[in-house]
């Protein structure tokens, strides 16, 4: 297999494993074994766990910013219903997999946001991004009207990914879908009803 093409296979098997198992549970030897890679290469793709915890993270932020375009900029669909589409996918996914892996940002963001400052950053960079394409769907809602124009949309972007990241968080605990049910259902009851 090309350094590459290497290089990309364990950061997958990584990610994969990152997600059910966590950043500091999952060990490099296992990923390399699944990899099917020796276990002395590591270092020859990798300068660190670390590094390499950072690419799983790109490879996963930027996997998600691709799904993220598929609903939010949808521009066949009007804009409330592209973050309900969003969220009701979310929660076909969430289903599908009984509830078992979350949010990977979210959960290295539990795990490792105390622990080290470059993983903290980089995840706040994430969340931040994923605000901000909330914030553009939501000022399109308000535009079209769909929104009252009072609404804050960057208060309210926020409001959605913290309410999101936090039912997805107790989905995982319940062992249920039926918090991120709740959450659709009142948000588009009550914040995003339209006028």
């Amino acid at each position: 297999m090309e350094k590459k093409n290497t290089r990309s296979e364990i950061i997958r098997i990584g990610t994969d494993m990152i997600s059910i198992h966590g950043y500091n549970a999952t060990g490099i030897d296992a990923v390399l074994k699944q990899a099917g890679v020796p276990k002395g290469s590591f270092y020859h793709y990798f300068g660190s766990k670390e590094e390499f915890g950072l690419a799983v993270i790109d490879h996963f932020a930027e996997r998600y910013d691709q799904r993220l375009d598929t609903f939010l900029n949808d521009e066949e669909v009007t804009p409330l219903n592209r973050i309900r589409d969003y969220l009701e996918s979310g929660l076909a996914r969430l289903t599908q997999n009984q509830c078992t892996k979350g949010c990977l940002i979210g959960n290295l963001g539990q795990e490792l946001a105390d622990q080290n400052e470059r993983f903290r950053a980089r995840l706040d960079e994430i969340f931040r991004s994923w605000k901000e394409r909330f914030a553009s769907c939501l000022r399109e809602a308000k535009e079209a009207g769909e929104l009252a124009p009072e609404i804050d949309h960057a208060v309210i972007a926020g409001f959605i990914l913290s309410g999101l990241e936090g039912a997805i968080l107790r989905a995982k605990v319940m062992k249920s879908p039926q918090p991120l049910q709740d959450f659709i259902e009142i948000i588009f009851g009550t914040v995003l009803k339209k006028p």
